[in-house]
């Protein structure tokens, strides 16, 4: 039963780390974004404001601009911008503006 005990410890303190990290990820990877966006989402003189999205909203809005298949006025800017990003950094900032 102790081993049981430390086993699931040791699995919820793992869950936790790996957690953190992508949120750090994530908020690493929005300092780009921040210049646009507002630190906190919420700018919206030069774009969309990201403040109140779900972390499935975002998530298909960067996939769709990086297949170049979604956006308005600002397209290109979002193209460019996501064009770089892996398919685990657009979970990471999905999961990071969805707590705006």
């Amino acid at each position: 039963m102790k081993k049981l005990s430390i086993a699931l410890a040791l699995s919820l303190t793992l869950g936790f780390a790996v957690s953190t990290a992508l949120a750090a990820d994530g908020k690493a990877l929005y300092a780009k974004c921040a210049g646009c966006h507002g630190a906190d989402g919420a700018k919206t003189a030069q774009s969309k404001a990201l403040k109140g999205m779900s972390a499935a909203t975002v998530t298909t809005a960067l996939e769709g601009y990086k297949a170049k298949k979604f956006g308005g006025a600002k397209k290109a800017v979002m193209e460019g911008q996501s064009a770089a990003l892996s398919a685990d950094d657009i979970k990471a900032l999905a999961a990071y503006v969805s707590k705006f």
